[in-house]
């Protein structure tokens, strides 16, 4: 059978651009993804209006304690259309204590965008997450934002990338006027200047307007010429556009703007277009990439519930990496075999769904009512059967025996506990020696706030949480040396919801003693929350 052009998986996929937005928590990403998709007309105004303190809950920030503390704390997944190039752009969390979530996410897209504000520049939880991009081999364009407000030299931003990161800057747009006294920037490509113009609460699309070099300069003078000579002695030293330096990432293009003005967004959006790598081939589980023309094939990155509160439905969230996929379609489950059926399929722009009939690869489709999916599961249609890699999980460093504040609501609090497990909110393990009693595992202390959170509102079981003294986890590789580490209070052995055997710690030294007491036992580092 011949295929249309219009539903060639190659074709198709080489209009597609996805990516993720990756910063330090307060640097404007959720903020930045909302004037990406005014300024591609997906939206008419934007939610960020004045910051945390007034800002209207943004399409990306659904979860009630998004709204009310103004930042992200799960990944959102956006379409939409520019120009002819279908943007799949993936917001992520911006705090620390949701690594987990964001290298899912991370695992998903075929690029990123780094933000970094300018009064800060490159902070721990920044270089963190570049170091997952850089294990994945994407390819960064850094974005330094909140350039209308005080801040750092912008050499000395770039000499940040280059000196911490081993990133290569190469301006595409440079500031004129040193940071809190914005009046525009050059493009580096052709010497022209964009004025900077604060939209009205920053809730309109900013309308751009170019002018030449000359009326630059008679505008700005030393302002323009400064901008002029630093963006020009930046690209001799080595900081010229090259696009094999960007996708092979050794050098990252540089923007400056003001993502809540809506400024300088165009030329990111522009950018991310002309040399964003497009959707292609990815890695099965034994590392031969899939060709894109093969039968449909998508792995899941994240599953959430709680969306939907009416409905309480579940979605998993899956990058389609081959094929075309089609609603309705039947796959195979990956892990099982087991058919699944794709009826409930959708496009989701933050909260809203629309239902989706096609999807090709770098799409991401939210398969709704997926209670048999879980984060790293494949999915694909015809034979041979396909796997792709399973996603780590990140090692925990606190833990928390949970119990029900109602016995009454038990069945409700299990309920909870198995969802919060299947959406990765936290790790859930079980002990010989608690019995029923669960044990949260998490990176951080803000994810058992959201875990308890959701179970008393969305699950109508408030908990107590009782601290556990443990700050390391490893895998104990042979289940039968369970009992070698036995002693309470300063370790304990869990087991997994997967099955697997982890051994808790309390310290490092705890850790050197068991080994020295049972040179035998089996013991394996995690993965851990900083790689």
């Amino acid at each position: 059978m011949t295929t249309h052009a219009g539903s060639d998986p190659e074709l198709q996929a080489a209009r597609r651009r996805t990516f993720a937005v990756i910063s330090h928590p307060d640097a404007g990403k959720s903020t930045l993804t909302e004037a990406l998709a005014l300024h591609a007309r997906a939206i008419t105004s934007a939610g960020a209006v004045h910051g945390k303190g007034d800002r209207r809950g943004v399409v990306s920030d659904w979860m009630d304690m998004e709204k009310e503390r103004g930042i992200s704390i799960t990944s959102a997944a956006l379409q939409f259309d520019y120009n002819g190039t279908v943007i799949n752009l993936v917001d992520t969390p911006g705090h620390a204590d949701f690594s987990e979530d964001t290298f899912r996410v991370l695992s998903a897209v075929d690029s990123a965008v780094m933000l970094l504000d300018a009064a800060k520049g490159l902070e721990p939880q920044t270089l963190k997450l570049f170091e997952v991009c850089r294990q994945r081999g994407l390819p960064v364009i850094t974005f330094i934002n909140k350039w209308d407000r005080p801040g750092l030299d912008a050499l000395a931003l770039c000499d940040q990338l280059s000196e911490r990161i081993g990133l290569q800057p190469m301006p595409v747009t440079w500031p004129v006027g040193i940071a809190g006294e914005f009046a525009g920037v050059r493009d580096c490509r052709d010497s022209t200047f964009v004025p900077f113009r604060r939209s009205v609460g920053g809730a309109d699309e900013a309308d751009p307007e170019v002018l030449p070099d000359s009326a630059a300069e008679a505008a700005h003078g030393d302002d323009w010429t400064t901008a002029r000579d630093e963006s020009e002695l930046l690209a001799e030293s080595g900081g010229a556009f090259e696009l094999d330096s960007y996708l092979g990432g050794t050098a990252t293009p540089v923007l400056f703007g003001s993502a809540v003005s809506n400024f300088g967004t165009r030329h990111l959006l522009d950018l991310l277009v002309d040399v964003a790598p497009a959707a292609g081939p990815r890695d099965d589980v034994d590392g031969h990439p899939r060709p894109l023309a093969d039968p449909f094939s998508a792995f899941v990155f994240k599953v959430q519930t709680g969306m939907d509160p009416v409905h309480r439905d579940q979605v998993a969230f899956a990058r389609v990496c081959s094929g075309v996929f089609q609603r309705g379609l039947i796959a195979s489950h990956g892990t099982t075999g087991r058919p699944f059926s794709t009826k409930y399929a959708a496009q989701v722009f933050g909260q809203q769904r629309s239902t989706v009939e096609t999807a090709f690869p770098g799409d991401v489709v939210a398969l709704v009512n997926a209670r048999a999916l879980h984060v790293g599961d494949t999915l694909y249609e015809g034979r041979p059967p396909v796997r792709f890699p399973e996603l780590p999980k990140f090692a925990p460093t606190q833990f928390a025996a949970v119990r029900p504040a109602d016995l009454g609501r038990y069945k409700q609090f299990r309920k909870g506990v198995e969802q919060l497990d299947q959406e990765g909110v936290v790790q859930v393990f079980t002990s010989d020696a608690r019995g029923p009693v669960p044990v949260f595992g998490a990176v951080g202390s803000l994810q058992f706030e959201v875990a308890t959170h959701r179970l008393e509102h969305e699950f109508s079981s408030p908990v107590r949480l009782d601290h556990l003294p443990y700050s390391l986890a490893q895998l104990l590789v042979d289940p039968e040396q369970r009992n070698l580490i036995r002693p309470v209070g300063r370790c304990e052995v869990v087991q997994r919801s997967d099955g697997v055997d982890i051994a808790l710690f309390n310290d490092e030294w705890t850790v050197r003693s068991i080994r020295r007491e049972h040179p035998e036992v089996q013991l394996e580092p995690l993965m851990g929350s900083g790689q």
